[in-house]
């Protein structure tokens, strides 16, 4: 099995699109867990993402078995700091937060982690995070201590996924923040994808199907919907309709 980070770069030249499901194990308890995994499973979702902004509690380990023991779904860590680390997962996003001028959370938090990751078995995934003006201030925003992007500054998010590319990161992930009322926009997914050619994730503020369609249009290669399943798990069933019906635009990058 190719790794999940060569199954990405595929796809993205393929033009064929990722659905995610967001998992946060400070908000999910186990028995609506066991009702988005089957869900998952019947809708036939990409992958998880398991983490979040705190993750207070010391469900990170019982989550990924839960999930691990009911389905091949790959499950991949979205950590908010640098103790969400754990050897269930397949791979772990290694988020370097390049909207902000928190050295911390560009390299500092890194380093303290990178001789545990070495050793590890996870497949690593260096990422350049984008935070984006959601319209209110999200968990990242405030833990973070960083100003995200303005919503209309297209051109702001442009320069700073060129030079996370730049810079060797191999992803880049727009986000609006859990719980945004404003998600990214179109504009912003399209300038971004189209002067980049590194998987483009974007997530926040995802709240129906329809929404999803026009971000995979935008360019969008990879969803990621977290907050509105927690409220209402269905959605995965009719957002992964879309994935299964979107006709993809030809792109230059897949020749």
């Amino acid at each position: 099995m190719h790794g999940i980070y060569q199954q990405w770069t595929d796809a993205r030249k393929d033009g064929d699109k990722k659905f995610v499901v967001l998992i946060d194990p400070d908000k999910l308890r186990l028995r609506g867990l066991e009702r988005v995994i089957s869900l998952a499973m019947e809708s036939e979702v990409d992958y998880f993402f398991i983490g979040g902004s705190l993750v207070v509690n010391d469900m990170l380990d019982g989550v990924l078995k839960s999930i691990r023991e009911q389905c091949k779904i790959p499950m991949v860590l979205f950590p908010g700091n640098s103790f969400q680390l754990s050897y269930r997962a397949d791979a772990l996003l290694f988020l370097s937060l390049i909207s902000g001028r928190n050295a911390e959370l560009l390299i500092g938090k890194h380093v303290i982690t990178a001789p545990f990751l070495k050793v590890s078995p996870l497949e690593i995934i260096s990422t350049g995070y984008m935070l984006v003006d959601g319209g209110i201030q999200t968990t990242v925003q405030y833990m973070s201590n960083t100003t995200p992007i303005p919503h209309n500054k297209e051109d702001i998010a442009l320069c700073t996924a060129m030079a996370g590319e730049m810079l060797g990161l191999k992803m880049l992930y727009l986000d609006a923040g859990s719980g945004a009322e404003r998600p990214v926009s179109g504009a912003m997914i399209e300038a971004v994808s189209s002067a980049t050619n590194i998987p483009l994730i974007v997530g926040g503020g995802i709240k129906t199907p329809e929404k999803v369609e026009e971000n995979l249009k935008w360019g969008a290669d990879i969803i990621v919907v977290g907050n509105a399943i927690e409220h209402h798990p269905e959605l995965i069933k009719e957002m992964s309709c879309v994935f299964r019906e979107f006709k993809p635009r030809f792109r230059t990058d897949a020749v």
